[in-house]
């Protein structure tokens, strides 16, 4: 038990520093070493109090410190406090990577053109990559699921908020990581420490409202650009707008068409549909 114990927390350490993560479009950067040096050195000096105080966790104490935190954003938002925590232990190496202790960053999420706070660089996908910073862990945990308030995430919502085998393929699947065994590592790290104890079923009522409340942020973090033009021309009696529940699979079915034929009259690159959005679901005549 020793053994496999030590061999787990060896490769948590290890991939806070691997290349494994694919989290959103990041800006690719054009920063110097020695900007991106003075720049961790102010981070570093800001956290100074935090990084002389701060003792390592080992993976329990890690849970024990943060499985309030990943409770309350499952209840908020669905997302499995077992999947919150695995990915946590992992992406920080139970809290013990440089990000973690430096800029409060335990899910390896990068900057992207949306982020207004500040940066911390670090070698990565490219060199000098840059990573967020937070203010306290507790803030990383909620960005950490405002990020996946994004529309190649939306479709995991739908999941019950118990269903942590779900969330840890959709995750791989919708590009969260680039390591092929990103599901199985979060499952085993659930399975060993039995993180599912965390995680609570839900009725359909609420699980109706917790969706709906989920799928309108997504929406409005997606704009009206998004909104395709085919939509915007065609007449409301061939448009279907998207419910609660629905697929691409069952709506296809209802209306006599294949997904494929769904998704070319749409425009559409994947299968992600969100609670709201309108559908052509009848093919046009071509004369």
């Amino acid at each position: 038990m020793r053994k496999s114990g030590f061999l787990l927390l060896s490769v948590l350490a290890f991939s806070a520093c691997a290349p494994h993560r694919m989290t959103a479009s990041s800006n690719v950067n054009t920063v110097g070493d020695s900007e991106a040096h003075r720049n961790n050195l102010e981070i570093q000096k800001e956290h100074r109090d935090a990084i002389n105080n701060y003792q390592a966790y080992t993976s329990l104490q890690y849970i024990e410190r943060f499985k309030a935190i990943a409770i309350q954003e499952m209840n908020l938002y669905g997302i499995p406090a077992s999947i919150t925590l695995a990915q946590g232990l992992y992406e920080s190496g139970s809290g013990n990577s440089e990000l973690a202790k430096n800029a409060n960053n335990h899910f390896g999420i990068k900057c992207t053109s949306d982020w207004k706070g500040k940066s911390y660089y670090k070698d990565d996908d490219n060199k000098n990559d840059r990573f967020r910073v937070y203010d306290r862990p507790e803030d990383s945990f909620r960005d950490h699921s405002n990020f996946l308030k994004r529309k190649n995430y939306a479709h995991l919502f739908e999941l019950d908020k118990n269903d942590y085998q779900g969330w840890a393929y959709g995750l791989k699947a919708a590009g969260y990581a680039t390591n092929p065994k990103y599901p199985q590592l979060l499952i085993g790290i659930i399975q060993k420490y039995n993180l599912d104890q965390y995680d609570r079923p839900e009725g359909t009522v609420q699980k109706i409202k917790r969706e709906d409340r989920v799928f309108t942020q997504i929406d409005q973090n997606i704009g009206k650009a998004n909104q395709d033009s085919i939509v915007q021309a065609t007449p409301s009696n061939k448009l279907y707008m998207v419910q609660t529940g629905d697929t691409l699979y069952n709506i296809s079915k209802r209306f006599g068409l294949t997904v494929d034929e769904l998704k070319a009259l749409n425009s559409m690159a994947d299968n992600n549909i969100k609670i709201g959005q309108k559908l052509v679901v009848v093919k046009q005549l071509v004369n």
